[in-house]
C-alpha cells in the first residue's frame, strides 16, 4: 500500500491537524494560543522536511477531473473580474529582492516555457478536486527576474479585495508551483482566478492566490489574508 504526504500528515499522529491549528479568528485563552503557536511551529518543521523538490503531487488515473464542479471561492462580494476599461491591460508584477523587476502582460506570460499538470487541489475544509493546470513555473519567473538567494519568501497578491498569501521560497521553487493561466485546456475563467493564479498541489487551497497581480520576493514572511486570521501560515498538504 502506498501513502501520500497528505495522508501521512493526517495519520501519523505526529502533527496536529490544520483544522485544530487554524480555526478562523479563534482567539481562545492565551494558554491555548501559545499551545497552538508551538504546535504550528512543529508542524511546519515536519511539513518542510516532507516537502522536497523530488516529491511530486499526482492525481490518480482513476480520479475524475472536476471540471465546472471544481468549487469557486473569492472574498469579494461578486466574482472579481479585471476591467480593462478602468484598470488598463492586466499585467503581472514580479518585484522585491530581484535584480530585474518584471512586468508581464498575459501574452508575454503565455510565451514563457509552459507546463501542464493534472493534479489534486486540497482544501482546508477537507474536500479534494482534480484539475489540469497550465502555466509558467514560479521558479522561471524567479530566474528571469534574478531573485536573490536572500529572498526566502514570496508574497502572491491579487485584485480580489487585496487578498494575498505568502509562501516559503522552497515551495515557490518547487517544479509544480505554477502561475496558472489555463484550466482543463481552456483559458482560466473569472470563476477560477482569471487572468492568472498561483497553484501548487503542495499547498492548501487558501495559499493558492487567485486573480493574481503581484509576485514579490521578500526576506521575511508577509502573512496573508487567512493566515493572519488564524489559519496555519505554512499551509502544506
Amino acid at each position: 500500500m502506498t501513502i501520500d504526504r497528505r495522508q501521512f500528515l493526517f495519520t501519523s499522529g505526529g502533527v496536529i491537524t490544520t483544522a485544530l491549528l487554524a480555526a478562523c479568528d479563534a482567539q481562545g485563552p492565551e494558554s491555548a494560543g501559545r499551545l497552538l503557536a508551538y504546535a504550528e511551529r512543529k508542524n511546519e518543521i515536519l511539513e518542510r522536511a516532507l516537502l522536497r523538490r523530488t516529491s511530486m503531487g499526482t492525481a490518480s488515473a482513476s480520479a475524475r477531473t472536476a471540471g465546472n464542479a471544481f468549487p469557486s471561492y473569492f472574498i469579494s462580494d461578486m466574482v472579481p473580474m479585471w476591467n480593462e476599461a478602468e484598470d488598463g491591460v492586466w499585467q503581472l508584477e514580479v518585484s522585491g529582492l530581484v535584480k530585474t523587476p518584471l512586468t508581464l502582460t498575459l501574452p508575454q506570460l503565455m510565451a514563457l516555457p509552459r507546463v501542464t499538470q493534472r493534479v489534486n487541489h486540497f482544501c482546508v475544509e477537507g474536500w479534494t478536486a482534480t484539475a489540469e493546470f497550465t502555466g509558467v513555473r514560479v521558479s522561471e519567473l524567479a530566474r528571469l527576474a534574478g531573485a536573490s538567494p536572500d529572498a526566502g519568501y514570496v508574497d502572491f497578491a491579487s485584485f480580489d479585495n487585496d487578498y494575498h498569501e505568502s509562501w516559503d521560497r522552497e515551495t515557490a521553487d518547487h517544479p509544480q508551483a505554477l502561475i496558472v493561466y489555463a484550466k482543463d485546456g481552456q483559458p482560466l475563467s473569472p470563476m477560477y482566478g482569471a487572468p492568472a493564479r498561483v497553484h501548487c498541489p503542495a499547498k492548501l487551497g487558501y495559499k493558492n492566490t487567485k486573480y493574481l497581480t503581484k509576485v514579490v520576493f521578500l526576506p521575511a514572511r508577509n502573512g496573508g489574508y487567512w493566515s493572519d486570521a488564524g489559519y496555519e501560515w505554512f499551509g502544506g498538504t
